[in-house]
């Protein structure tokens, strides 16, 4: 089974993480993990004040940190996994991946960097579950 396993490092993502270590036995012996980071992007301004490679450095260095818990738990457990990191909108990009890498399953947390974050960009769940091609397994 080929599942893609949204995280944004939130409690709710290591919840759903806990989840998937849990059922290995159930998700089948094939098992392969992708684990997707997205960051939303800095602003213009933010951007233009410090090099390419020092932002470069900076977006893999934060989402390091997101995924670093994750990649752990699975390279204990033995579970064939892909960590993939990207910028931009993360509903938009959970939905693009999902379809692009022909995914049987996407995996995540039923919310993640808090009620200021959503209000502000809106429920990325919200934007998964009403635009994804592919099932959702949301872990409360």
């Amino acid at each position: 089974m080929k599942i893609l396993l949204a995280a944004d490092g939130s409690a709710c993502t290591r919840r759903a993480v806990n989840y998937v270590c849990k059922h290995l036995r159930m998700l089948g012996p094939d098992l392969e993990i992708h684990l997707l980071h997205d960051q939303p992007p800095l602003p213009g301004r933010a951007t233009a004040a410090v090099s390419p490679s020092a932002l470069r450095d900076y977006y893999s260095e934060e989402s390091g940190k997101v995924l670093a818990p994750t990649v752990r738990a699975f390279n204990r457990l033995r579970v064939r996994h892909n960590a993939v990191r990207r910028i931009g909108d993360a509903g938009r990009a959970i939905c693009e991946y999902a379809k692009k890498g022909e995914f049987e399953l996407v995996v995540m947390g039923s919310h993640g960097n808090g009620a200021l974050f959503n209000l502000v960009l809106g429920s990325v769940v919200s934007k998964v579950l009403a635009n994804c091609e592919v099932q959702a397994l949301i872990v409360r």
